[in-house]
């Protein structure tokens, strides 16, 4: 069900950082667990005299202790990398799930071509550091974090100009070609909601619908995620898909408690009958 797969995004770009920083800690933790073994080699092989300086017995005592809590230290690593694990698998899973239902839902979508979701919180190191070399070999230059590229705000404005002027179809294919020119950029996550909100006003649910979950998916914690899964919920709604649109609504508030849009949720569910 829809819904089912909208208990979203248990894995974000948050767990992906933490993933990162879990992999940081288990190296040194291990770089830390050698140098105390050369430390204690070098102590023995001082000799009684080395040892006495050191402290005496009590210096090898110390060293078994550190020993012991990098010891638990690296098995709470290791359960923590575990759990993470299978948080990003399930919300990676429930994300395919809900492409695969939204493409049942979209005219002219076959759901045997919806490929598998791209990992909640972002690929793998390996392939990040392959993806960021494609572009520098390609003589091309993506955009990343908060740098702005060459003519992204132009663009942006464009795109943006052809929506408030009414071509909700024209808008949503520039907002399309935007988000694929600059993926990353500081506005990418503003092009896919806005293309959300022109197929939605060109009669296109099934496609808004699409938008959103595709800007919810890409960054499930960016400044528009709140936004997306809001919209995606009333669309599901739209659609008839109440038991969907529900849970999806309820996700908002869980997942953004202080956002403009967990405000709004409340009504929408009204709307709709939520219990």
């Amino acid at each position: 069900m829809l819904g089912t797969a909208l208990v979203l995004a248990l894995a974000a770009p948050a767990f992906a950082a933490d993933k990162q920083t879990l992999a940081d800690i288990r190296a040194e933790l291990a770089q830390v667990s050698a140098q105390l073994q050369e430390l204690r080699g070098e102590l023995v092989a001082s000799g009684a005299s080395g040892l006495q300086a050191a402290g005496g017995a009590s210096a090898l005592q110390r060293m078994d202790t550190m020993e012991a809590e990098l010891t638990r230290l690296t098995a709470m690593t290791e359960q923590l990398k575990d759990r993470v694990d299978k948080v990003v698998k399930d919300g990676t899973n429930r994300v395919g799930d809900l492409e695969f239902r939204v493409c049942e839902l979209e005219e002219g979508c076959d759901p045997s071509s919806v490929g598998q979701a791209q990992p909640l919180g972002g690929a793998a190191p390996a392939a990040d550091a392959a993806a960021a070399a494609a572009p520098a070999a390609s003589g091309g230059a993506a955009p990343s974090g908060g740098t702005m590229a060459m003519n992204e705000q132009a663009d942006f404005d464009r795109a943006k100009g052809v929506l408030d002027q009414g071509d909700f179809r024209a808008a949503a294919d520039l907002f399309k070609t935007f988000a694929e020119t600059y993926p990353g950029g500081p506005l990418t996550g503003d092009a896919g909601y806005l293309r959300g909100e022109a197929l939605m006003k060109a009669g296109d649910v099934p496609g808004a619908a699409r938008a959103w979950l595709d800007g919810f998916s890409a960054e499930p914690e960016g400044k528009r995620a709140a936004d997306d899964l809001l919209e995606l919920g009333k669309a599901l709604g739209t659609l008839g898909q109440q038991t969907e649109a529900c849970a999806t609504l309820a996700e908002v508030p869980a997942r953004f408690p202080s956002s403009e849009a967990a405000g709004k949720v409340a009504a929408a569910q009204a709307s709709l009958g939520c219990r």
